[in-house]
């Protein structure tokens, strides 16, 4: 086989080994005298049933059947031309020992190329605890299969913070994440996740606890506030140090492909760090410290909102590109329907259902809000990006 353009690889098969039997190799016999009329015709071989060896009884000597007769060879025809149809199959053809291999050149299947470059962005919104509508969502995009598991090869996956509170099952959402980010670097892709301001109230609440801390308005705990904004004990009995200690390691802020990614619509970024590297080490470092009073002004600052909301929302977001690249903001935090004004009742009735049909695009398409409110009947938001509008 020719290789051809794009193929791959030629190796070789050994074929085979085919010996030459052993009537082959005797000396030829000429052929026995025939009348004058003329040899008999050429017979063409006959099948041979097989032979099956008794085993001899004691004392006797094993039958020994006798060779069969030798085909004519060349030596036959020296006086004449061989009869058509004649193969040879005595010493004018080469003996195939072992090791002695014909070669044709076969090829290698090629596996399918890689994409060139990293595969497509997705990012997801405040989930919450509401894992079951999380894990349709990521479904909906093609992310996860039925049962859960990663689906999206080389796809690059963002959460963008506040994984806990007010839903039903957030140290499931945590552990479905940290699953799928497993699961997704296998596979070539990954997953990842932001801090947000839920991430530091649960961290405070089991560090701290009752801790008094100055909240700047008066005495305050993070088990109070933590229970004020939604708290779930089923969440606080089940969270063990390795939850803990992945929310501790979260960045707070990163770009990817012209995009800021953020969990907070807030400029408080600014006080932590001049880029996306010194503002993730100085919250891990303050995380690392432990003090109740430090994390409680981290919360706090990332408790902030509306930046780009108003009439100076895209000069706020040009400060923040500005100082950390990219090209448009996005971030979760503020429910879409706070910001364009529409809140649902606390019921949750349908007809006051605020309507969110995707990711919120505003501040002179600057920032791109990713909330869509799900702890309010809203919609949990998985979106894939750029988005243009």
């Amino acid at each position: 086989m020719t290789q051809g353009a794009g193929q791959g690889p030629v190796r070789t098969e050994t074929l085979r080994d085919f010996r030459v039997p052993p009537y082959a190799q005797q000396t030829p016999v000429p052929p026995p005298e025939e009348p004058a009329a003329g040899p008999d015709p050429v017979m063409p071989p006959q099948p041979v049933a097989p032979v099956f060896q008794q085993e001899p009884a004691p004392g006797q000597q094993p039958d020994v059947p006798p060779a069969p007769p030798a085909p004519p060879g060349p030596a036959a025809y020296q006086d004449e031309e061989p009869p058509d149809g004649y193969t040879p199959t005595a010493r004018d053809l080469p003996v195939i020992q072992r090791g002695d291999t014909v070669k044709l050149p076969t090829v290698e299947p090629v596996a399918p190329a890689a994409p060139d470059g990293p595969g497509p962005l997705y990012v997801v919104g405040d989930v919450h605890g509401y894992l079951d509508e999380l894990l349709a969502a990521l479904r909906a995009q093609g992310l996860v299969d039925d049962a859960g598991n990663w689906a999206a090869g080389t796809a690059r996956l963002w959460f963008l913070g506040d994984f806990t509170d007010r839903g039903p099952d957030g140290i499931g959402v945590i552990d479905l994440v940290m699953r799928l980010s497993a699961e997704a670097a296998a596979a070539g892709g990954y997953c990842k996740a932001l801090m947000g301001n839920h991430e530091l109230l649960l961290i405070g609440a089991k560090r701290f606890a009752d801790t008094p801390v100055n909240s700047g308005a008066g005495t305050a705990t993070f088990q109070a506030a933590w229970l004020l904004n939604g708290g779930q004990k089923a969440d606080m009995d089940r969270l063990q140090d390795v939850h803990l200690q992945w929310m501790s390691r979260l960045d707070a802020i990163e770009q990817e492909d012209d995009h800021l990614l953020m969990h907070s619509d807030t400029t408080a970024y600014l006080e932590y760090g001049d880029s996306i590297e010194a503002v993730n080490d100085t919250v891990h470092a303050i995380l690392n410290r432990n003090d109740a009073d430090e994390c409680w002004d981290l919360f706090r600052k990332f408790t902030k909102r509306f930046a780009f909301r108003d009439e100076s929302g895209p000069q706020a977001a040009r400060e923040l590109l500005s100082a950390y690249g990219g090209q448009r903001v996005v971030h979760g935090h503020s429910p879409i329907p706070y910001l364009l004004g529409e809140v649902g009742t606390e019921d949750g009735e349908e007809d006051s259902r605020p309507v969110v049909e995707g990711p919120h695009v505003y501040a002179d398409g600057l920032a791109i809000a990713m909330d869509g409110g799900v702890t309010m009947a809203g919609k949990l938001l998985v979106q894939q990006l750029p988005l243009h509008g």
